[in-house]
């Protein structure tokens, strides 16, 4: 038989569980939205290093492109995702594009670009061969990278074993279908519409967009194209500079 003391302990604990969880419900409704975009067929995993204060991240996922479907129209599709007026949102790579893409259509308090491009004078030149070469579309990329793991790992930059493993674990999941899509709307890029509130984060060791051609506001000197993962200290405080 439970005794009126161990009653009023069992009562008094139910009430403190309970004001906890209501204030940790007030905290989360108080933390901000901020909207992430990963890179090609990347998910939610390639931010996972981050750290902020004062906001709720949010991760964008990509959807299935249509037939034939340019990367405004894909980007549109994508705002459905967002339920926050004047978003903050933070793209890595393709994601970068399709955030400026969605920064086009709705209006947002911040855009920061990492690991990525601003306009079509940003992307290399070398990447216009591919408008009347097209041969990315035909071209087994995802087969080629996963076969030389060694290629994938220099031209992403990583090099702990963590970070291998979860490129490759990337690039297994990837979709070859999504993949030429997307290379093909990088390549197919005529964006000349720069956002006023927008961030670019770059690294200096960037291989894909490599450092040469684009102006970021922040460089990182040892950063690679997946510095979000092993720069992610470095990143995570830019990111509080810039959103505050």
């Amino acid at each position: 038989m439970v005794s009126p003391s161990e009653k009023a302990k069992s009562f008094a604990q139910t009430t403190l569980n309970i004001s906890a969880f209501q204030e940790i419900k007030q905290i989360e409704k108080a933390l901000k939205d901020i909207y992430f975009v990963s890179g090609l067929g990347a998910d939610a995993r390639v931010f996972q290093m981050l750290k902020f204060e004062g906001y709720r991240p949010v991760h964008i996922r990509w959807l299935e492109p249509e037939p034939g479907e340019s990367v405004a129209a894909y980007a549109r599709r994508l705002t459905a995702q967002i339920k926050t007026d004047k978003p903050i949102i933070v793209g890595l790579s393709f994601g970068g594009i399709i955030a400026i893409e969605i920064a086009k259509q709705i209006p947002v308090e911040k855009v920061v670009l990492l690991s990525s491009v601003k306009d079509l004078y940003e992307v290399p030149p070398y990447f216009r061969v591919f408008r009347w070469f097209p041969i990315h579309r035909i071209f087994p990329f995802k087969s080629l990278l996963w076969a030389l793991y060694w290629f994938a790992y220099w031209i992403f930059g990583v090099d702990s074993l963590e970070e291998r493993k979860l490129l490759k674990t990337i690039l297994l999941e990837t979709d070859p279908h999504f993949l030429k899509w997307a290379l093909h709307r990088v390549v197919l890029w005529n964006n000349e519409e720069i956002p006023e509130n927008l961030s670019h984060i770059h690294g200096r060791c960037d291989r894909i967009f490599p450092a040469l051609f684009v102006e970021p506001d922040f460089m990182v000197k040892q950063g690679s194209h997946l510095m979000v993962i092993n720069h992610a200290a470095e990143i995570s405080d830019l990111l509080q500079r810039i959103i505050g």
